[in-house]
């Protein structure tokens, strides 16, 4: 029995290699003594060392061309949109948020109807336990509040687009 207990902890002491730290971007850990040596590592002393590769960052040299594409106005004519293209897009963007500004007036709509004025209605388990009562309404509350600011944010995004021919703006109700 002893024998086997001493093999337990020879073979521990040897899967915990030593780990040398070398200089340089990037850093790197090694855990051959000849390569330290020659690479002028040092060696790491302490726990139990973890590594976790990062994300790796993208070449330099794409970045500032995506920037500038993406970012810095047109300067020359070439890389303009015509003004008909414009419109569509100014349409098709109405198009889209005006269909979103229904969906949700639509739920705003329920929202207000499930909350019932701060008095919705008491469910189930509610006539006994007050307090989930209270959660609920608060919950409810809540989504009209939400509902509410949604049904905002969509019309300020409408007012920013340019008027469609023949359409009126739309009313804040």
């Amino acid at each position: 029995m002893a024998i086997f207990v001493a093999g337990l902890g020879l073979t521990q002491a040897h899967a915990q290699e030593r780990i040398y730290r070398c200089p340089g971007t990037p850093v790197e850990y090694i855990n051959n003594a000849e390569q330290a040596r020659s690479r002028g590592c040092t060696l790491m002393q302490g726990g139990n060392i973890t590594i976790i590769e990062g994300i790796k960052p993208q070449a330099a040299s794409s970045s500032p061309t995506r920037r500038s594409t993406t970012t810095s106005p047109a300067r020359n004519g070439s890389d303009r949109v015509d003004s008909a293209a414009q419109r569509a897009r100014d349409s098709d963007a109405r198009a889209i948020l005006e269909t979103e500004l229904r969906r949700a007036e639509e739920r705003l709509a329920e929202a207000k109807k499930a909350y019932a004025g701060g008095e919705p209605e008491k469910q189930g388990i509610e006539g006994r336990n007050y307090q989930r009562y209270l959660d609920r309404v608060a919950e409810l509350k809540e989504a009209v509040g939400r509902a509410e600011s949604d049904v905002e944010g969509i019309r300020r995004e409408l007012a920013r687009l340019p008027a469609a021919p023949g359409s009126t703006p739309p009313s804040n109700q």
